[in-house]
């Protein structure tokens, strides 16, 4: 089997600034998450069996009590942060595993899901769909896989090397390094990519770094970043690889998608569930 991890929080973003290209700021209440869904059903349609997708119920995490400027929900498009709740809710009524992740971030959730994928036998690949940078420290080989839907791109081991120039292991040492703007933490000034690069595979992780190399404050700061970067992979919320098959949309769904507004929603639901049960 393959397994399918959606970074629902990136996907509910993507939808939502996709619209406004659209609608001219009318955002309709739902309109994200029918998108979210619509791209769910059509996973399932062209052959996904297991997937799971991972939101950010709240954007704070324990991060933010490490790192003063780690990212919030400020500034996030009211409109937006209203969605987030009702895509949980409408994903659990199609049957879709789903974790709304408050204390750790989705993205830990995705690194959980991945490592016990992963871990079974049973499983052919895991693909994890989102294209922050921090995921791809989840890389294994062709095993694990990360789809960049904005490039249009599936990246393994060889392709997370060829772009950021490390082993997807050491992604959380390169980050410390360069920073991640996306997360609202600079990395050390004066290294680049480059020079990130070139440090981390000459001394491996940053733990190994000779005082020479790094020393001080800033040695102190590079591994405080990479404890910002590091993904856990022990998110509670994560069951197993059976607890990800789609086995249908249950018979409430229509009931509670009426207030989705959107009933091509419901028409697509039903036939990929008659599919999959016929």
């Amino acid at each position: 089997m393959i397994v399918h991890l959606i970074d629902g929080t990136y996907e509910l973003f993507r939808h939502f600034y996709g619209l406004r290209r659209f609608n001219k700021g009318q955002d309709k209440p739902f309109g994200a998450v029918n998108g979210v869904l619509h791209t769910v059903l059509e996973m399932i349609e062209q052959g996904a069996t297991h997937l799971g997708v991972a939101t950010d119920h709240v954007i704070e995490s324990f991060r933010n009590e490490l790192w003063p400027g780690y990212k919030t929900g400020a500034g996030v498009d009211p409109a937006l942060l209203a969605q987030f709740r009702p895509l949980e809710e409408a994903l659990g009524a199609l049957g879709i595993a789903v974790w709304p992740m408050v204390d750790l971030e989705a993205d830990d959730a995705l690194a959980t899901a991945a490592r016990i994928a992963a871990d079974d036998a049973r499983v052919e690949k895991v693909c994890i769909w989102t294209p922050d940078k921090d995921l791809a420290q989840c890389v294994r080989d062709d095993r694990v896989v990360q789809m960049d839907r904005r490039a249009k791109k599936i990246r393994n081991a060889a392709a997370v090397r060829e772009k950021f120039g490390v082993e997807p292991a050491r992604i959380p040492d390169y980050l410390a390094l360069v920073g991640d703007s996306a997360d609202g933490y600079p990395g050390l000034p004066g290294i680049g990519p480059a020079g990130a690069a070139r440090l981390v595979n000459r001394y491996g992780p940053i733990e190994a770094f000779p005082e020479a190399v790094l020393h001080g404050e800033k040695r102190q700061l590079a591994l405080l970043f990479k404890d910002l970067a590091t993904l856990r992979t022990n998110a509670p919320q994560v069951g197993n690889v059976d607890s990800l098959m789609w086995r249908g949309m249950p018979d409430s769904f229509p009931t509670y998608a009426t207030k989705l507004q959107n009933a091509r929603v419901i028409a697509r639901a039903q036939a990929a569930s008659a599919r999959i049960l016929s």
